[in-house]
């Protein structure tokens, strides 16, 4: 199974003593946690074999979670296999809850858990944790299973600095790996989130505008992101008819997401909006730090609770 979106789970069961994992990771942070304990880290690239052994006989759940983001490349599960003594058991059944989280670097948890704003390229990767981001939380809160679809640096028509022109978030957002051009709708049928969140405007509007883009000014800039975000709301009601949507939004950019909102219910009420700030931002490069996660599922979770699913 190849992965590359942050945020990644993998669970199962097993019956035994013991399991071993067989990776080919490629530059992905991931931990790997028998019946909720934490029992290894794996930091390193290529292959990786790892056996946990001494579990007590009996039945066993084992997740393999992808801590960090990678914006290039992919890593391949190869499988979960019970030693000689065990035997693999059907997943067990969940709360049949799903939820996505589309956004930038803030849905990624990017720099999440670094002890101060100032980080270096590594330590970003290092303390980068999407589980532990408010999307993950929020999931968590209601038994759901969750998908997370963002990128760090991009936005509904305009990435951070004006970066990589034309391919935004909604470029991004059907492919099976980011970097990957390749789309990967045939793998959504048994994915139905009831819910979707996202999360989209920040690197949009948080760096001037450059000479030589394409919108005349702010003005233009605002009622293209207006534009885009629609039809890509429109577009995802399609695919997902049974979803609710919830859109985040800073005080910064909150009007013209309130707008979007406005906009999308003129058709049929499934859209609402949470607006945030105050948050310390003492995560790197001055991003969420938990604590703003934590407030951010804060802000999130009475919004789903009145939603019905």
């Amino acid at each position: 199974m190849r992965f590359g979106w942050p945020g990644v789970y993998f669970e199962g069961r097993f019956r035994g003593t013991g399991v071993k994992v067989a990776l080919l990771n490629g530059s992905d942070r991931l931990r790997l946690l028998i019946d909720g304990v934490e029992k290894r880290r794996f930091e390193h690239t290529g292959r990786i074999d790892a056996v946990v052994t001494g579990l007590a006989h009996g039945e066993h759940r084992f997740r393999l979670e992808k801590l960090t983001e990678t914006q290039a490349g992919s890593s391949v599960l190869l499988g979960f296999y019970p030693l000689t003594d065990g035997q693999a058991l059907p997943p067990s059944r969940g709360t049949g809850r799903q939820i996505e989280f589309i956004g930038d670097s803030y849905t990624v948890g990017y720099g999440n858990s670094a002890p101060g704003r100032t980080c270096t390229q590594a330590e970003i990767h290092a303390t980068t944790d999407t589980q532990r981001a408010f999307g993950p939380i929020v999931a968590r809160h209601f038994g759901a299973e969750y998908r997370v679809n963002a990128y760090s640096g991009f936005g509904i028509v305009r990435n951070y600095g004006g970066t990589r022109p034309g391919e935004s978030m909604p470029v991004l957002y059907p492919r099976l790996i980011p970097s990957d051009p390749v789309p990967v709708e045939v793998a959504r049928g048994k994915w139905r989130p009831r819910i979707i969140v996202i999360n989209l405007g920040t690197n949009d509007f948080s760096t001037p505008l450059h000479a030589g883009e394409r919108w005349a000014g702010q003005a233009a800039l605002h009622a293209d992101y207006r534009t885009r975000y629609i039809a890509f709301v429109r577009g995802l009601m399609v695919r997902q008819p049974q979803a609710r949507f919830i859109l985040m939004a800073s005080d910064g950019f909150f009007a013209d997401v309130a707008q979007v909102a406005a906009a999308l219910n003129q058709a049929a009420p499934r859209v609402s909006t949470v607006q945030y700030g105050g948050l310390d931002r003492l995560g790197c490069d001055s991003h969420p730090s938990l604590k703003d996660h934590h407030r951010l599922a804060g802000l999130l979770q009475p919004e789903i609770e009145r939603i019905r699913w």
